[in-house]
């Protein structure tokens, strides 16, 4: 089901080919999003205009002829730049819809990928093709082949057998314990001083260890698991207000900010797709 919201951005869930599996259609003319990460693995595609993206410390230029392509957990962040408008396609994989689509190509999981552009013609031309179908959705058959197809094309041609460089193991053990921690706590106000004092930090190390391991700040990082918490609870039609407080937001309109800053929607509309 599709829903149009009055910004010209559109969002819309469809689980007939892969539970879970996420698709959007944005238009920009005004818009940039700060650096994020998504715990989906997420593919985009351009239609028109264009927009900068930066990601790995580079910046790209995102066009008709260049395909992104983000990890889970990937830090990225974008903008207009130049360009007036941007109008793009997007295809988000949580966790369930990776295994989902790793078991559907007899994969043991979906490769790693070690950059985020690519210019490849026939692999744009597949997934925007695979979009409008999905959107369509008037042909299930059709459309499972076409996402198998247009999804083994892109891991066969790009992805890497390799995993990312891990950082070092001391750093990543003790990230790992942080970010339980954090996202156990995500509702209260937590502060960089008492992250800092229960893992024997100070503050200066906290905001290094989280640039090393996560590419982003402890507060950026606490702001997204509060979005995805967010997003959770939404999808289960719980009242936004509450669903602001049990996520960490101050109110619904600090919630609703760092939404739509981060998505460039609200979550109303968020929910209200989602229904």
């Amino acid at each position: 089901m599709a829903r149009h919201d009055p910004h010209n951005r559109t969002v819309y869930w469809n689980d007939r080919h892969i539970p879970g599996l996420s698709l959007m259609c944005a238009d920009f003319t005004t818009h940039s999003y700060p650096p994020h990460v998504h715990e989906a693995f997420v593919v985009a595609v351009t239609e028109d205009g264009g927009a900068e993206v930066k990601s790995r410390g580079q910046v790209g230029q995102a066009h008709a002829a260049c395909l992104f392509a983000f990890n889970p957990a990937e830090p990225h962040s974008g903008w207009m730049g130049a360009s007036p408008r941007w109008r793009y396609r997007g295809f988000y994989l949580p966790q369930r819809a990776i295994h989902a689509l790793a078991a559907g190509l007899g994969i043991e999981r979906i490769p790693y990928f070690t950059r985020n552009d690519f210019t490849d013609p026939d692999l744009i031309a597949a997934f925007l093709s695979l979009h409008r179908r999905l959107q369509a959705d008037d042909d299930p058959l059709a459309g499972r082949e076409a996402l198998l197809s247009a999804f083994g094309m892109l891991f066969d041609r790009h992805g890497s057998g390799g995993e990312r460089a891990e950082a070092a193991p001391a750093d990543r053990v003790l990230f790992e314990r942080i970010r339980k921690e954090m996202a156990e706590r995500v509702a209260e106000p937590l502060t960089l001083d008492q992250l800092g004092l229960r893992f024997g930090l100070t503050e200066f190390q906290l905001i290094g260890l989280f640039n090393r391991v996560a590419g982003i700040t402890p507060h950026a990082y606490l702001t997204q698991l509060r979005l995805n918490a967010a997003c959770r609870m939404l999808k289960r039609q719980k009242a936004i207000a509450d669903v602001a407080l049990a996520s960490g937001f101050y109110d619904q309109s600090a919630l609703t900010r760092h939404f739509k800053r981060c998505y460039g929607i609200t979550p109303l509309q968020f929910a209200k797709a989602a229904a």
